[in-house]
């Protein structure tokens, strides 16, 4: 186990000790997929983080990376959306790892939203949850709420299309409680919740309950709405509880079990069995405070190289502690490189 997966995922870490965490296991991933070892031959110990070997995100559209040890069992793959490529990031998830990405996911869901047990309705399709060996990143962030979930209700009678919401399963869930969650991608959050009219019952059942809405998937296709957070935030609350509350969270599908949630202060912060670099898109050299490629880094990935990401996303690190509390690396996640494709799977 991660040694800091035992501690509350932002108290202060030991940055030593999480350097040579890495270390050990680029080892683990250099010794055990050759694939990797292909890429970065002739690695071994550094002794600072950037110069850690890592994996650009198009790697796993291309090769389906694993790391063979003994005992190692991979279960399952997770799957991207590949809203515009058509091409998926292929992840193997092994029993240990997909025991330490659930532990990670929930830590920090307990840390933002409390670890109250409550109904849980899922804007996505049943049907979705019969991939057998394979997952979409969609259903693999839903389910990662189940552990605060007294029972599960999903909402949409097609996956695809978020105005085929049942409205008798909503008001089954609305029944007897005064406090649920909704978990969905933030555009199918948007077109269901917000855009489409419910009937006078659904309306009259939900005034004044308290909802935290959870959600992921990143914002272009609200950009070109004009849709801004605080907009976005507004319209889910309306008519609500006043102690209702949104969550965005940050993530990708090479990233399993990392999440990243945007905290009061506008900003993310890396729990601490993670890190965040950001490189010069052009030279690749790391950069204290100016825009770049976000480089995501964590010590639960065991079954596939995908410890070490440089991601196609915009970020810029933050100075210091945030002043919400959270201790961890800092960061404001700005957006995608151009041209670079528009993901379905990440604030991702």
């Amino acid at each position: 186990m991660s040694q800091f997966l035992e501690q509350p995922p932002y108290a202060k870490r030991d940055d030593a000790a999480f350097l040579a965490e890495m270390n050990a296991l680029s080892a683990h991933h250099l010794n055990g997929c050759e694939a990797y070892e292909r890429i970065w031959p002739d690695t071994g110990t550094v002794e600072c983080l950037e110069d850690l070997p890592w994996l650009h995100v198009g790697v796993f559209k291309h090769l389906d990376l694993r790391t063979a040890v003994d005992g190692s069992k991979h279960v399952r793959t997770l799957l991207s959306s590949a809203t515009s490529s058509g091409v998926s990031s292929r992840i193997a998830l092994d029993t240990r790892s997909s025991a330490y990405q659930s532990q990670s996911t929930l830590a920090v869901l307990k840390d933002f939203i409390g670890d109250d047990q409550q109904p849980l309705c899922i804007l996505d399709s049943a049907s979705a949850l019969r991939g057998g060996r394979q997952i979409s990143a969609r259903i693999a962030a839903a389910m990662s709420l189940k552990p605060l979930a007294s029972q599960l209700y999903f909402l949409l009678e097609d996956s695809n299309d978020p105005s085929s919401l049942k409205w008798p399963e909503l008001l089954e869930a609305i029944d007897g409680h005064d406090a649920f969650m909704v978990y969905g991608f933030t555009w199918m959050l948007w077109l269901a919740w917000v855009e489409q009219v419910f009937p006078d019952d659904v309306v009259k059942a939900l005034a004044g309950k308290r909802i935290t809405f959870v959600h992921s998937g990143g914002w272009k296709k609200l950009e070109a709405q004009k849709v801004s957070p605080a907009t976005f935030d507004a319209k889910l609350k309306e008519d609500l509880d006043p102690a209702s509350q949104v969550m965005d969270f940050y993530g990708l599908v090479e990233q399993v079990g990392m999440i990243f949630p945007l905290c009061p202060c506008g900003y993310r912060t890396a729990p601490a069995w993670a890190d965040v670099l950001v490189r010069d898109p052009v030279s690749g050299a790391c950069l204290d405070e100016d825009v770049g490629q976000l480089q995501l880094m964590n010590t639960i990935s065991w079954g596939a190289p995908y410890h070490n990401v440089l991601t196609e996303d915009l970020g810029r690190l933050v100075p210091g502690a945030c002043s919400c509390g959270r201790a961890g690396t800092v960061f404001e996640l700005i957006g995608r490189i151009p041209k670079s494709e528009v993901r379905g799977c990440a604030n991702v």
